[in-house]
């Protein structure tokens, strides 16, 4: 007895290559395993506004770098007239603008789109920075020392020092020293100091909280605390820890957030609107070129695309055709027929596709029956069908546009071999089974046609088939398993009707 452990070794093998491989993709990549998904997407715009007087112009603008909890996909700067380059230095990005003269009011812009990403956070540092020398006036120095003093007998750690920090320079009566060191630097500049002074690695950054449509929005600063390997955001003007959902750190550290050289009464302000885009069309635009990207089609030319896209869906209709003649028992045409003639609905309808092929095969069998009686060889009486199917297509197309249809176009996706050979082997069969058997293994043709055309239109079918072609291993193993399939059809069972009712 043949073991059929290699056999179901391979069934399993196939499926579990199959569903990983996708799933691995969709994780790696961010393909959407459901067609139409939708992801948010933030479109925000920086404008520089200054006043040059017919001088040479540099404006340096500081832009995002691995903002945490957001994914840069698209950037660009829109200013006619100005050269523009990004520089990126010691992990600082800035944006360039350059014009070798102007004149009068200037008007800079820098759009940027990011998605929300849960998975950037801000990236561990095995080197500790060092803290940043500070400088007090006499009296400060001395107010600094005593809400330092305060603020350390309550803490234990870096978060616990800036929370009490914050809780002194945040109180609505602050004592005598808060006071004094709040008279010239504000809340965020204070803490920052007091926590470098006590050495702790501390710096300021600028956020940008979003909500939709809002224009004209300034950036609000934060205080990053160095503590863990990591930076840890602090909101000087709450006291809240941990970096809000809604808030893109636009600057994290650094010196300038805005320089212009040649110009003067110069400001930023930034504008934003929500978004949503198709996931599939982020996936590819991001991740292209990346990971098991290679095992898509999406880098090839779209004229390609398009043909696979119709090519990956013959899997799926050569496993409905196997189970139709396999487990339900229908008769077909020849075994793989239904498939072209599905395919041929997809690029057209349903209905007006199966006007065609009945009108055609009809039309052909009533030929096939006057060539017959010519006595051709075999060869020839097929090509003789083949040169008659177009001219029957020629002369339906012609037809079907003077009465306003576009059957032509319908027509033609019909394989004219394989129509030929179906009205010679239908012939054939009506010669030796009779009208009976023809209606029986054409109606069984159409049926089954209908059905692969009804599961391979389902949009989710056709975006799995194309975007995860990896899921066929699947359909194959599917199709292998039905192929040891030996017990009765479903059809069959009718003959045994009658023994149940007995029963």
């Amino acid at each position: 007895m043949v073991s059929r452990v290699p056999f179901y070794t391979t069934i399993a093998v196939l499926i579990l290559l199959g569903i990983s491989l996708a799933i691995t993709r969709h994780l790696q990549l961010g393909i959407p395993f459901w067609p139409g998904a939708q992801k948010q997407a933030w479109l925000i715009e920086a404008r520089v506004d200054f006043v040059s007087m017919n001088q040479s112009v540099l404006a340096s603008l500081n832009l995002p770098h691995n903002p945490p909890g957001f994914n840069i996909i698209n950037e660009l700067a829109a200013s006619p007239g100005y050269g523009f380059a990004i520089i990126e230095h010691d992990g600082i990005r800035r944006g360039e603008w350059s014009k070798n003269l102007a004149s009068g009011q200037q008007t800079l812009y820098y759009k940027v789109q990011l998605i929300p990403d849960a998975t950037t956070a801000s990236a561990p540092s095995d080197e500790r920075p060092s803290p940043r020398s500070v400088i007090w006036s006499e009296s400060e120095s001395i107010a600094a020392q005593d809400i330092l003093a305060q603020a350390q007998s309550k803490s234990s750690s870096p978060e616990s020092l800036t929370r009490e920090l914050l809780r002194l320079l945040r109180n609505p009566e602050p004592g005598q020293n808060t006071a004094l060191l709040l008279t010239n630097h504000s809340v965020a500049t204070a803490l920052e100091k007091l926590l470098n002074q006590a050495g702790v690695p501390t710096r300021i950054s600028v956020g940008l909280y979003l909500e939709d449509a809002r224009r004209r929005q300034s950036l609000t600063p934060m205080v990053e605390v160095f503590t863990q390997n990591r930076w840890i955001v602090f909101d000087p003007q709450t006291g809240d820890q941990g970096l809000p959902d809604n808030l893109l750190l636009w600057q994290q550290g650094g010196d300038s957030l805005l320089d212009v050289m040649g110009g003067q009464n110069s400001r930023v302000s930034f504008s934003m609107i929500e978004q949503t885009l198709p996931r599939i069309e982020l996936a590819q635009s991001q991740f292209a070129g990346q990971g098991l990207s290679w095992l898509g089609v999406h880098s090839l030319p779209i004229e390609e695309q398009s043909m696979f896209k119709l090519l990956f869906l013959l899997p799926l209709g050569a496993m409905v055709v196997v189970f139709m003649r396999i487990i339900i028992g229908l008769k077909t045409s020849g075994t793989f027929m239904p498939i072209l003639i599905a395919l041929a609905f997809l690029q057209t309808s349903l209905g007006l596709g199966l006007i065609s092929f009945i009108s055609i095969v009809a039309l052909g069998l009533v030929i096939r029956t006057w060539l017959s009686r010519l006595n051709l060889l075999l060869v020839s009486r097929i090509a003789t069908l083949v040169v008659l199917v177009v001219f029957l297509v020629s002369l339906l197309s012609l037809v079907g546009y003077q009465l306003g249809f576009s059957t032509g176009m319908t027509i033609t996706f019909f394989p004219m071999i394989i129509i030929a050979w179906t009205i010679e082997r239908m012939s054939i069969l009506w010669e030796e089974e009779g009208p009976k058997e023809v209606m029986i293994q054409g109606g069984g043709s159409l049926v089954v046609a209908i059905f692969a055309y009804l599961i391979m239109q389902l949009p989710l079918m056709g975006h799995l088939t194309f975007n995860f072609p990896e899921l066929n291993f699947v359909i194959l193993a599917m199709i292998m398993l039905m192929g040891q399939y030996t017990g009765y059809k479903l059809s069959e069972l009718r003959r045994f009707r009658a023994m149940l009712e007995q029963k």
